[in-house]
């Protein structure tokens, strides 16, 4: 197998970086200083859903799969990037349709909209971004993907208080990854095997992921 390359798709973790507008700021401080100690050690203090992060199934349904029990094949597979054109903070089952193809069936689909390259403690970043709108659920679950990632604070707008499509994609198993940057670096149409890897948190609903993407294809 030959790796043609790899792309980091995780943002990275720092100290008050925006987030989610209503969780509180994450914080990584030094606890332990070479010069001082003869290490270096750092504490760290956030939300399980902060930065780049696995949504898991019971995030949103209580019955349903922890972060610590996805299966690494849900997680791990072949996966494209899409940049679905919207008009508002709505991406419509249209405008879906106007960029799948039928290889994407069944596989990790991540959502480019450039909106990581907006980010600041900003009311534009933080509550205006896109995502799913409420009829995109039947066209993506007729569709089968094992993990749909986006590159905003949330799979669909802040606006959606009821998290309709959450609730109705988590409820048949999917998986997301919010908060995702640089999908940039990857060709539309092109299959990668991508890696999505959370923190093995005991029963949480969440967790913080880097995510890459290999070109072996």
């Amino acid at each position: 197998m030959e790796i043609k390359g790899i792309f980091d798709l995780s943002v990275t973790l720092k100290t008050y970086m925006p987030l989610w507008p209503t969780n509180p700021l994450l914080s990584v401080a030094p606890i332990g200083i070479a010069a001082r100690d003869g290490y270096n050690v750092e504490s760290y203090s956030s939300v399980t859903h902060s930065g780049t992060h696995i949504d898991a199934p019971y995030h949103m349904i209580d019955t349903a799969t922890t972060v610590d029990d996805l299966p690494l094949n849900q997680l791990v597979g072949e996966g494209y990037v899409i940049r679905p054109k919207s008009d508002s903070t709505e991406i419509t089952a249209k405008n879906l349709k106007g960029v799948w193809k039928k290889e994407y069936n069944g596989k990790i689909i991540l959502i480019n909209t450039g909106w990581d390259k907006k980010r600041g403690f900003t009311k534009e970043f933080q509550y205006e971004f896109p995502g799913l709108a409420v009829d995109s659920v039947d066209f993506l679950l007729e569709r089968k993907p094992k993990v749909i990632g986006i590159d905003t604070l949330g799979i669909e707008p802040f606006s959606h208080s009821d998290y309709k499509v959450h609730k109705a994609l988590l409820s048949h198993g999917l998986a997301f990854i919010e908060d995702m940057a640089g999908l940039d670096q990857l060709k539309e149409g092109k299959k990668y095997l991508i890696a999505a890897l959370p923190l093995k948190i005991f029963k949480a609903s969440g967790a913080m992921a880097r995510v890459i993407a290999l070109d072996i294809y």
